[in-house]
Parts: structure tokens; sequence; C-alpha cells
């Protein structure tokens, strides 16, 4: 429901104007105590983390700060016609007072609550009592022209209009008239102006949110042409290898069948290249199960698989691991394909004869780097495969750094988020 300040023809009705004023009045009236206790108890809550008391509280009071705020984004959608989409982060279910407390104040919608607070109270209330000034006001100015004024014998200021006998109350009569005027344009506006204020202050950065949905849109196309060229790629290796070998192992299969009582000797060796194909077969079948995803990556987590990686490279190469527990499938797999796309990188074309791998988690990001002692000169979009990298880190919201003077070395460096 939306603020009913004007007629079919777009003039302003005198029941919008005194709606208007009337809500603003109440705004004002609840808006400021609110306002202002929601801000001193959080200021003092937060303080009080430190020494513990603040762990317990805080949970409970930022909670009512955001009651409150959803509260002013109710109003300002029935009274003003102004929508002020909640963007909070969910809490984890049935976590420790500690765990609530640091997700509530690593939201960002947090902080955006508490700097709207002060604001509330002061801009905010200003613009939510001027519709009731303009329009109580002027009763005054009436009230002075009806012989108010003989109630104050040493004079009396309406305004800017100093009153002191019936022609300067008369005076105040006529700003009165002007105010009240002024209302009939101003009074619903005003209040529309506090609810925008609201909006500004309470709501998200549009243009952030703009950018985020430009690199969301991005990272999805390319997380469909990467499922899309990793099908076709698995498609083909089982087509032109392990398949072609298993149809061949077939053939042989049918041959030594007619050759047995015909030629023993001829099908005992034809057996034996048999078995070799099917060894052949079942290593090209193992290589494409540890591209799609390495056994040793779900069985023992990120860290054994970049080492075992690690093992079969041409280079010497040191491999530093600090992980205290395991992220998710997803966020592992994308960390180690990376990491082994950089690897193969720095082999082809890098000229290296070290390279060295660190794999920690901090700041809540699991971080990667690949380091090697080559001619450097390694540059995103080059060709060298690391636009790829980068795509498929920025599917998960991560970030490729790349270090590559010329002469080297060369430093990689990827982050994914990591709870």
């Amino acid at each position: 429901m939306t603020m009913d300040t004007t007629n079919g023809n777009g003039r302003t009705t005198g029941r919008g104007i005194g709606l208007a004023a009337v809500r603003g009045l109440a705004l004002a009236l609840v808006s400021l105590p609110g306002a202002v206790l929601c801000f001193c108890l959080s200021l003092v809550s937060i303080a009080l983390i430190p020494i513990g008391v603040g762990l317990v509280t805080t949970p409970y009071v930022l909670t009512g700060v955001r009651a409150f705020a959803d509260w002013r984004r109710v109003l300002a959608a029935e009274w003003g016609g102004v929508r002020i989409p909640p963007a909070y982060r969910p809490l984890p279910e049935g976590a420790q007072p500690w765990t609530r407390t640091v997700a509530l104040l690593r939201d960002p919608a947090t902080w955006r609550d508490l700097r709207w607070l002060p604001v509330d109270m002061t801009a905010g209330f200003v613009t939510a009592l001027l519709p009731a000034v303009l329009l109580l006001y002027p009763l005054e100015g009436f009230a002075l022209a009806i012989g108010l004024w003989r109630v104050f014998p040493d004079g009396y200021w309406y305004g800017f209009v100093p009153v002191t006998g019936q022609a300067s109350a008369f005076g105040a009569a006529a700003l009165g008239l002007v105010l009240l005027f002024l209302a009939h344009f101003l009074t619903p506006r005003l209040l529309g102006v506090h609810f925008r204020l609201t909006r500004a202050v309470l709501g998200g950065n549009q243009r952030e949110l703009a950018e985020r949905v430009r690199v969301l849109t991005e990272t999805r196309r390319d997380a469909v042409d990467a499922s899309a060229a990793e099908l076709r790629r698995i498609e083909r290796d089982l087509h032109d290898g392990a398949q072609a070998r298993l149809v061949a192992v077939g053939m042989d299969l049918g041959t030594i069948e007619a050759l047995l009582d015909k030629d023993p000797a001829q099908a005992k060796e034809l057996i034996a290249r048999t078995r070799q194909s099917s060894v052949e077969a079942l290593s090209e079948l193992r290589e494409l199960v540890r591209g799609i995803h390495p056994p040793v990556l779900a069985e023992r987590g990120l860290g054994d698989a970049v080492r075992a990686l690690a093992l079969r490279l041409p280079v010497a190469t040191e491999v530093s691991v600090e992980l205290p527990g395991r992220a998710e499938a997803p966020v592992e797999s994308a960390a180690y394909f990376a990491v082994s796309e950089v690897l193969t990188n720095a082999v082809k074309h890098s000229g290296a004869d070290r390279i060295w791998i660190d794999l920690h988690r901090a700041d809540g990001m699991l971080r990667a780097t690949v380091t090697d002692n080559g001619k450097g000169g390694a540059v995103i979009g080059a060709g060298s495969g690391l636009a790829g990298v980068e795509r498929r880190l920025g599917t998960f919201d991560g970030v490729l750094a790349v270090s590559s003077p010329p002469g080297g070395p060369t430093m990689v460096t990827m982050e994914i988020p990591c709870a």
C-alpha cells in the first residue's frame, strides 16, 4: 500500500496532507528514541566483547537492530512506496554465541544498519518531523491573529515575524498561510524524502549490486563453457582412446575364438596382444578418471593430491602445506586443477629447474602459490593457459595474481574463499 496523496487530476488532497503529517509525526516520535536506544546498546555490547559479556549480548542486540531496520523497511514500502530489500547473510543454525557474534559482525549489512542509526536519529528525525511542522505551525499563526498574542505582553516571535500587536499578529497569520500553502505541496514529498534517505543509507549499494550481477553472469557463462569443453574432452578421450582399444579387444577375441582349433599358436599370440591392449585401455581409463577427479584428492585431501602431482613432474619441486582441515569438495577440486594447470605451464614454458608450491589457509581464503626460477614473462591471456585458470577460480569468486618480470622468477598466487 502506497501513500494516497493525490486525486484523479494529480493534485494533492487534504487527506493525503494530513495523513503524511500524522505518519511523519508518528515516525519522529518513535524512531528517535528507537534509533538512540539501538545505537547505544550496540556500541556498549560490541565494546564488551573483549571481556566476554558482549559475546552473549551482541547477537540479541544486533538481532533487535535488524528487527528495527526491517520494520522501517516495511513502513517505507507501505507508506512511501519505497522498497528497501534486506541483504542479510544467513546465520548458522544452532551456532554458539561466539560464532553468531562473528557472523553478525562480518556481515556488511550489519554495519550498514549501524551507520543508518545516527542518520535516522538526526536527518531522519528532521525529515520525518517537518511534514507535521508544516501543517501544524500555521495554526499557531492563525491563533496569534485571533488574539493569542495578548498572552505575551513582552512580544512573541513567530518565525521571523515579531508579534507585538494586532497588526503584526495579522502578519504572523499571513506567514502561516504561506506555510500552509507550502505544506499543500511539500508535506507528502518531505515524507518521501525521509524514506529515500532511509533507502540511501540502509539499502545496499546499487552499483556494487550491479557489478556483482555482472561478475556472476560472466562467471556462470564461463562455468557453463568450461563444463561443455570438459565434456567434449572426456567424450573425445573415450572415443579415441579406451573405446577404440576395447573395440579392438572385442575383435581380437572373435579372431581368437576362430583360431583356437585351427592355429593354437597364433591364437596364443593374439591372447597376449589382447591382454596388453586391455592393460593399456585400463591405464587410459584410470588416467581419464584422474583427470576428472583424482582418487587421491577424494581420499586424502588437497595437500596429498598436490604432493602426488609434484612427484610426477620432471622438475625438482618442493611442496609446503599448512591446511588445518579439508575444504569443500568443489573448492578442493578447483584449487587442485588450477595448481595443476599452472604447474603444466611452468614445466612447458618457463624453462625452470626448480618449482616451489605453497598451500595454506588465511583469513577465510584458501591460498595456493606456485613459484618457479624460470625466464619469466608469463601474462594472463597470452596463450599461457592462465586465462583458463582465472575463469575456473572466478566461478568460486576466486582471484589469480601473476608476478613474472622478464628474467624471472615467476610467482602465481591463487585465492579461493573457503569456509
